[in-house]
C-alpha cells in the first residue's frame, strides 16, 4: 500500500511542509514522481516520522536524528554514547535554567520589597552594571 504526501502527512500527524523538510534535509525519501499520478510513499515513512518526532522530544536535533537513522541495531554502543552526551547537554540546560529562574525569583522579590511608583527596582538591578552576575 502507498500514500500519497497529503495522507501520509495526515496518518503521521504532520504536515505536508514537515515532509518536505524531512526530504530536503535527507531524513526521509522523495519517491520518484511518475509521469503521469502523484508520488507514493510507502506506509513505513509514516513510522519513520513518529520516530523523528519522538527523537526531537528527547531533544535530538535534525542533524542528530539524520545520524541516528543512518545507524542500524548493530551500532547500539554509539547510540547510547548520542544518548549519554544528549543527556549531559540537557542536564546542563536544566541547571543553567535553574539558575536564570532564580535570578529572576530574587529580581521579582525586589519588586515586591520595593513598591516604589518612582521607579521599578527591577529595571533599576537589570540597568546597574556593577550588581549584575558574570
Amino acid at each position: 500500500m502507498f500514500l500519497t504526501i497529503g495522507k501520509l502527512a495526515k496518518r503521521a500527524g504532520v504536515t505536508i511542509e514537515t515532509i518536505r523538510y524531512y526530504q530536503r534535509k535527507g531524513l526521509l525519501d522523495e519517491p520518484e514522481k511518475p509521469a503521469n499520478g502523484y508520488r507514493q510513499y510507502p506506509v513505513d515513512a509514516i513510522a519513520r516520522i513518529h520516530f523523528i518526532k519522538r527523537a526531537q522530544q528527547c531533544g535530538f536535533t535534525l542533524k542528530e536524528i539524520l545520524e541516528l537513522l543512518s545507524m542500524d541495531s548493530g551500532h547500539c554502543q554509539d547510540v547510547r554514547k548520542m544518548a549519554e552526551q544528549k543527556y549531559r547537554q540537557i542536564d546542563q540546560q536544566i541547571k543553567d535554567l535553574t539558575a536564570l529562574q532564580n535570578v529572576l525569583d530574587n529580581l521579582v522579590k525586589g519588586c515586591q520589597t520595593d513598591p516604589s511608583t518612582e521607579h521599578c527596582s527591577l529595571i533599576d538591578a537589570l540597568s546597574n552594571q556593577a550588581d549584575s552576575p558574570s
